[in-house]
This record gives structure tokens, C-alpha cells and sequence, in this order.
């Protein structure tokens, strides 16, 4: 069993932090805005806005304010406001027993999954893939808001087809602990000492920026390293800005000759990535992926 960090109270103590690229100084308002609406104080890390070529901050620089974060009592979660590129880089020098110790909620998604599959593994932490607080420069919609309340109650998700129209790829019933990301950043861990345990689990995918030979490699790498025959089933979530005249379809076509004839439940059409709304779910609980009846049933991810 993972560990769940303590649910959120109104007025608590959160740390805003950028582990990847900086965050543009007119999206940060609108940022801790959302945070102000949730009734929670913040503190604002000090490489958010630092710029370092593509990096917020140097490499160091952000892991220090990561261990900082998670040092600090008063401080109950860690949202991680902006992607990019970076994570990569740090998962080396993050300190997992120390997260381990003091496990508190962690919430972010795309480049953050780099973090998500370290901490889950290595921390034995249930995290939080969700929005950066804003969908890119614009607020949040509702939906996306609404999910946040999942860190201040305990409470079972039950994402069907009243979310957004699911299709199944492949039939089929399972229960596994769920796990996953950004396809990307996923495949980027093969052959080193972070690389993503599949076995059992329930793996959400998702991607931006990629054309469809390049979701197709990534597939094909998983496929190689056995990632796809160990896993117990799929959740697919959003495949936008893809190679010009491309079409989701197109994305959704290719990974259903990867995943379809696996004998593993697969369905695609959750919001969930780079997407409006973008449904926050955690990661390392126990789910239940019901093709059948198009439905994921997500436990509790706060204690």
C-alpha cells in the first residue's frame, strides 16, 4: 500500500514551485489565484520565475527547493506550476527517503510525470496528476476546479461517460494500482534506474506536441521492453497538436494496434492531460478499469 499524504484544510500552508521551466511572470497571477479561491496560503519558490536557458533555475537550484518544500512542516502540498523540461534532469538527486518521511500531497502533470513515477516507486507516495493551476494562460474551467476538492476530502472518482464520451478499445474488467503520464517522459525512463514498473497496473497515457510516427515509436519502445504485455489495462487521455493534416484519430488509431489484441481492458476519451477540462486524478491508488461499462473508479488519494 502507498502511502497518502494528509488531506488539505482551509488556510493551510502550500509551496508553489516550478521543477522544470520558469513560469511566465503574467500567468502567475492567475495561478495563485486558484489557490486564493481553494482558501490555502502559499509560499512562492524562489526559482519560479528564475530563468536558466530552458530551466527554472539551475539544476541544483530546483532540487534544493524541492528538498526545502518538503522539509518544511507548515508546508501540506507542493504544486508544481509549470512543465517543460527539467524533472528529467533531477531524478537523480532528489532525496526519496526524505519525501518518504514526510509525505505530503505533490500535484502536477506532462514533465512532472518524471516525478510522479520516482515518488510512487521510490517514495512509496501517492501523487497527483492534475493541472499547473491554469490551463496554459487561461483560468481553469469548472471541472478542473472542482477536482481540486479531492485534496481536502477523501473521496472515490468515478469518472463514466457524464465526463466526456469514452470508447473502448478493448474489453474487459481489472483492478490494479494506476500509474502513468506523459508518454513521453514515461518512455524516457527505459534502460535506467527510474525505469516505470508496468507490472499489474492500470497505465494512464497521455501526449502533446508528438506526430503520430513518434507516438507510434514511443509505442513500439514500450512494446520492446515488454512495458505494454505487463501492464493489466489502459486509460487514454488526450493526444493534442500532433503532426500537421493529423488528426486525434489518427493518434487513437495507432495506439489501438498496439494495445487492442493485448487482452487488457483499454479505453480512450478521458480528459485528462494537456485538455480542457483536465481531470486531476492520483496516482499509486488502487483503481478499477471497467471497459465494459466505460467507467474508472479511482480510491481515495488523501488520507
Amino acid at each position: 500500500m502507498k502511502i497518502r499524504p494528509q488531506k488539505l484544510q482551509p488556510g493551510d500552508l502550500v509551496a508553489v514551485v516550478a521543477l522544470s521551466s520558469p513560469v511566465k511572470q503574467e500567468q502567475l497571477g492567475m495561478k495563485l489565484a486558484m489557490l486564493d479561491e481553494l482558501g490555502l496560503r502559499y509560499i512562492v519558490g524562489d526559482n519560479v520565475l528564475k530563468t536558466e536557458g530552458y530551466l527554472a533555475g539551475t539544476d541544483e537550484e530546483r532540487v534544493n527547493e524541492l528538498h526545502e518544500m518538503i522539509r518544511n512542516p507548515e508546508v501540506k502540498a507542493i504544486f508544481c506550476v509549470r512543465g517543460g523540461y527539467g524533472l528529467g534532469r533531477i531524478m537523480d538527486k532528489i532525496d526519496y527517503a526524505l519525501i518518504e518521511e514526510n509525505p505530503k500531497i505533490i500535484w502536477g502533470f506532462s514533465d512532472v510525470t518524471c516525478l510522479h513515477t520516482t515518488v510512487n516507486e521510490f517514495s512509496n507516495v501517492v501523487t497527483f496528476h492534475g493541472p499547473m493551476l491554469t490551463n496554459g494562460g487561461e483560468p481553469l474551467d469548472e471541472l478542473s476546479k472542482k477536482m481540486f476538492q479531492q485534496l481536502f476530502t477523501p473521496i472515490e472518482i468515478q469518472y463514466g461517460e457524464h465526463i466526456s464520451a469514452l470508447e473502448v478499445l478493448a474489453p474487459g474488467i481489472i483492478r490494479g494500482e494506476l500509474m502513468g503520464g506523459n508518454l513521453n517522459r514515461l518512455v524516457s525512463t527505459l534502460g535506467t534506474k527510474f525505469e516505470i514498473d508496468t507490472r499489474d497496473k492500470i497505465i494512464v497515457i497521455e501526449d502533446v506536441g508528438e506526430s503520430v510516427e513518434r507516438i507510434d515509436n514511443m509505442l513500439n519502445q514500450l512494446r520492446i521492453a515488454r512495458k505494454l504485455e505487463q501492464a493489466a489495462g489502459f486509460v487514454i487521455g488526450s493526444f493534442n497538436e500532433l503532426g500537421d493534416g493529423e488528426t486525434e484519430a489518427d493518434a487513437m488509431r495507432v495506439l489501438a494496434e498496439y494495445l487492442a489484441d493485448l487482452g487488457k481492458p483499454v479505453v480512450s476519451g478521458f480528459k485528462i492531460g494537456h485538455c480542457a477540462p483536465n481531470i486531476g486524478i492520483p496516482l499509486g491508488v488502487e483503481a478499477i478499469l471497467d471497459a465494459n461499462n466505460k467507467l474508472l473508479r479511482i480510491l481515495p488519494g488523501v488520507e
